[in-house]
Formats: C-alpha cells, sequence, structure tokens
C-alpha cells in the first residue's frame, strides 16, 4: 500500500523520479507531482511494475487530479557532458522549478540529490514503490518519455527505439554496431557498454 504523505500532511510535498538512465541513446526524462491528500488509483505502483496501457490510463488520472505536475529533460549531449548521476539531477531541477505551487518538501526516488533552491528534500531508495507522489512521478517520467522514444523512431527506425526505448537489447547494439552512432546516442554510454560487451564476449 503506497503512502499519501511523508511528513503527515503538515508540508506540500512533490515527489520526483526520473526515466531512461540506463539507455544508449535518448535524453533522460524526470517528472515532478504534488498531489492532494485524498489522491488515490487502486493501478498507482512503481511504472515499472504497471503494464504501458494502465500507465497511459494513470498518466491522464494524475494529471486531471494533481495539484501541480511538471516534466523536464536533459539531452544525450547534456549526459555526455556532465555524466548521467548529474544529467538526471539537471533533469529533476528543470521539473521542479516548474512547480507551481512550489513544494515545501522533496520526496526523491532514491539515494542520492543535489539540493534545489533551499528546498529540503528527501531521498528514498525505491520510493517509488512506496509514496503515492513519487510513483506518480515514475508514471510521467516513464510515459513522456516511452513517447518521445516513438516519435524518434520515425526518423530513426534502424534502431527500433520504438520498442526498446533506447535501453542496450541486443538488435539495439547490433544496429550500433552495423549503421553506427545517431545525434541522439549518448557517445560515453556506448563507447563504455560496447567496449564490455566485446570484452564479456572475448
Amino acid at each position: 500500500m503506497l503512502k499519501i504523505t511523508y511528513s503527515g500532511g503538515s508540508l506540500l510535498e512533490a515527489g520526483c523520479d526520473e526515466a531512461g538512465r540506463g539507455c544508449l541513446a535518448g535524453p533522460v526524462f524526470a517528472a515532478a507531482v504534488i498531489l492532494p491528500s485524498n489522491f488515490y488509483h487502486p493501478l498507482l505502483n512503481d511504472s515499472k511494475k504497471v503494464t504501458p496501457s494502465n500507465r497511459l490510463l494513470l498518466r491522464t488520472f494524475i494529471e486531471q487530479h494533481a495539484i501541480a505536475y511538471a516534466v523536464a529533460s536533459a539531452s544525450a549531449e547534456e549526459i555526455d557532458r556532465e555524466n548521467i548521476l548529474n544529467a538526471s539531477f539537471m533533469a529533476m531541477h528543470r521539473a521542479i522549478e516548474k512547480l507551481n505551487p512550489a513544494p515545501q518538501l522533496i520526496l526523491i526516488d532514491g539515494n542520492r540529490f543535489k539540493p534545489f533552491a533551499n528546498i529540503p528534500h528527501q531521498c528514498i531508495i525505491k520510493g517509488d514503490s512506496q509514496y503515492t507522489a513519487i510513483a506518480a512521478a515514475s508514471i510521467l517520467a516513464k510515459t513522456y518519455r516511452d513517447e518521445y522514444m516513438e516519435q524518434l523512431h520515425l526518423q530513426f527506425p534502424e534502431y527500433n527505439w520504438q520498442k526498446n526505448k533506447g535501453y542496450p537489447t541486443l538488435q539495439h547494439r547490433q544496429s550500433i554496431e552495423k549503421v553506427g552512432l545517431s545525434i541522439h546516442h549518448r557517445k560515453t554510454f556506448c563507447s563504455n557498454f560496447m567496449q564490455l560487451s566485446i570484452n564479456f564476449s572475448l
């Protein structure tokens, strides 16, 4: 059973989560969500535990009932320049910055975060399966990123991003070996991952 609040209802809380950290291509997306105290949906959970069709149902429900929500991203270029952890923080900061009203407490999925605008935060390992607002953020981040990758697929069908969403599936890696990298690939990720793949195959 997901928990509604971390502070006991004394603070306006925003849940924050990201999607796409482990991908070879595309941006990392983040969402921030402030929910009312009576928010409930029986299907809401960590996005990885929800079917794609139910994620879309939840996305609509969340957007209709949230006090505030925002989605933002950091590009593959920014990931290469800043590294994936810092780029994830950038995407989270961009999402939180767009919230109106501003939260009084930020609940972060994971164990690390870079403070934002002097707003207190709490990191929660596996928070997307514990707190409603973080679970809602995970749904928005995942669905918006998947939608973005499906649009990129139309321009770069050879990588099958419509299906793999940029993750390092065998078919995706074989496509990189065959046709090379696109402008949307994370060069540092691909270099490291392909080298590891070669080493493991020896």
